[in-house]
Parts: C-alpha cells; structure tokens; sequence
C-alpha cells in the first residue's frame, strides 16, 4: 500500500509542476487532490505498519 501512496505522490508532484507552472491551469486541481490522496494513503500505511508490528 505503500508503494501506491509514492505512485500518487510523484504523479501528483508531476502535476504541480504542470499546474503552478502556469502550463495548464486545470493540472493545479488534479494536483490538489492527487496530494490529498498521497496524505490519506500514507497515514494509512503508516498506521497500519503500526498495527502489524503490534
């Protein structure tokens, strides 16, 4: 689970590179909510790494 949190992480950062960079303006919204995602999935695996070792 960890490994899809760094996917949505360096496809979001892709994003906000395109999107704050003034390339494409509806890049910065996906690339809000791909970060939104990479936050939710890495707690989540960090809390679930947790709860393993546990």
């Amino acid at each position: 689970m960890l490994h899809y949190a760094v996917v949505f992480f360096v496809i979001a950062l892709v994003a906000a590179l395109f999107g704050f960079g003034g390339i494409a303006a509806g890049a910065a919204g996906i690339a809000k909510i791909l970060f939104i995602v990479f936050l939710v999935m890495a707690l989540i695996s960090f809390v679930m790494g947790l709860i393993r070792r546990a």
